[in-house]
């Protein structure tokens, strides 16, 4: 047993009303609570109120009219890896685009050859730090990839270091075996060696993860994805998909009929391309961080909410297209650029986040939800897409317990 807290004088974003997940209209509803107290015991919240609540023996955190809401679920992520890409951030400073360093075997070919060369102690001690480093944005889960490795023993050692960090890591992870991310050019039967070896060696050890792929021209053909999702559907795998970047291939299409959960980055989707996924039973992911570091290009997030869609708006923190952790930085991008509101980009951070993953117990300030709450230095929520940079969040709950917030040597 654990002492109990109660926080009182709370502007609480519940996100309570509405299904799950969050579909056009829906996601502006966040169903806020003035001056509200939130009760928690044991890693859990037991009480919810627009008043106060009689709890003598806890711990009394006053918000100060500050908002309280559901810490933030990053639900796609590279963040394990290995080495840098700074010479090739200069390159791009110099007038290469992403797919002319890909092509010449830069770009995710540069980390695959540093995450080989790394022992499965290093990557879960990288990936250690750079979850601090999200806890202290505020995120208590995320979806986290392999896809460095491109062999089948280091897709597997990714895998496990990704298991290791979760261990010891005070948050929740959702593995995703991201085996279609690109193609060695050294094996010129790489796609078949993947879907021969490397998926079978996966789900033995792993099995029901997630699989995942890079569809776009230099990487995964929507013929060569799949013959991969194929096999994987008949092992039972969930499927989700990197579609659209750069090019319309006809991906996001042939992902809906197999039944994948989300289709993700849509830059590049044509408008009835979106609408087709807005009546699907797939979620959108949108990623303004790439467009923000990359090509200036983002999806149209008012679109897909106002012809109906499910969206999730994430980080995609990797070495190469997005470098950065922060949520909040996501957020402030989306109201920018993908011309959804602040309330819209907080479901989609949130409630839709964990419907992605799986995680019913998060997403939601509700009784019988895993306390996992932030509590902003903002009285008003819109603060969150309007301010940029700096520090939005006062606290951090993370199953209960407040995170102390430390300066983290990122690798």
């Amino acid at each position: 047993m654990t002492t109990p807290i109660l926080i009182t004088n709370a502007r609480i974003l519940t996100l309570q009303l509405g299904n799950t997940p969050r579909r056009g209209k829906e996601m502006a509803a966040i169903s806020p609570v003035n001056q509200g107290s939130i009760l928690i015991q044991d890693g859990m919240i037991t009480e919810v109120s627009d008043s106060s609540i009689d709890a003598p023996d806890a711990r009394i955190i006053d918000a100060q009219g500050r908002v309280v809401m559901p810490s933030f679920i990053d639900a796609h992520t590279h963040a394990c890896w290995a080495g840098d890409r700074l010479d090739e951030w200069e390159l791009k400073q110099r007038g290469a685009t992403y797919l002319d360093i890909l092509k010449s075997g830069g770009g995710i070919m540069s980390t695959v050859r540093a995450v080989r060369n790394a022992s499965v102690e290093e990557l879960a001690s990288d990936l250690s730090q750079r979850l601090e480093a999200m806890l202290n944005e505020g995120t208590t889960a995320c979806e986290i990839k392999s896809g460095y490795g491109l062999t089948t023993a280091d897709e597997i050692k990714m895998l496990d270091a990704i298991a290791i960090a979760s261990q010891s890591w005070a948050g929740r992870i959702s593995p995703t075996a991201c085996i279609g991310h690109a193609k060695d050019p050294e094996v010129s039967n790489f796609v078949d060696r993947t879907i021969n070896e490397t998926l079978p060696a996966v789900h033995e050890k792993y099995p029901g993860i997630t699989i995942d792929a890079y569809t776009e021209e230099g990487a995964w053909s929507v013929e060569e994805t799949v013959r991969l999702f194929a096999v994987a559907k008949e092992l039972d795998h969930p499927l989700r998909i990197h579609a659209d970047q750069f090019n319309s291939l006809g991906m996001l299409q042939a992902a809906i009929g197999m039944g994948a959960l989300s289709v993700d980055h849509l830059e590049a989707t044509p408008p009835e391309a979106l609408e087709y996924l807005a009546r699907s039973a797939s979620m959108g992911v949108m990623l303004p961080c790439s467009g923000f570091h990359v090509d200036q290009r983002y999806g149209d997030g008012r679109a897909f909410i106002d012809a109906g869609g499910s969206l999730v708006i994430a980080t995609n923190v990797n070495p190469g297209s997005a470098p950065c952790h922060s949520m909040p930085m996501a957020i402030a991008l989306s109201v920018r650029n993908l011309g959804i509101t602040a309330a819209e980009a907080i479901t989609a951070s949130t409630a839709n986040a964990a419907s992605l993953l799986g995680f019913s117990d998060m997403g939601m300030v509700e009784t019988g939800k895993r306390a996992d709450l932030i509590m902003l230095r903002h009285t008003d929520e819109r603060q969150l897409g309007y301010e940029f940079g700096g520090s939005h969040v006062d606290l951090v709950l993370c199953n209960g317990q407040a995170v102390e917030k430390s300066i983290t040597h990122i690798q």
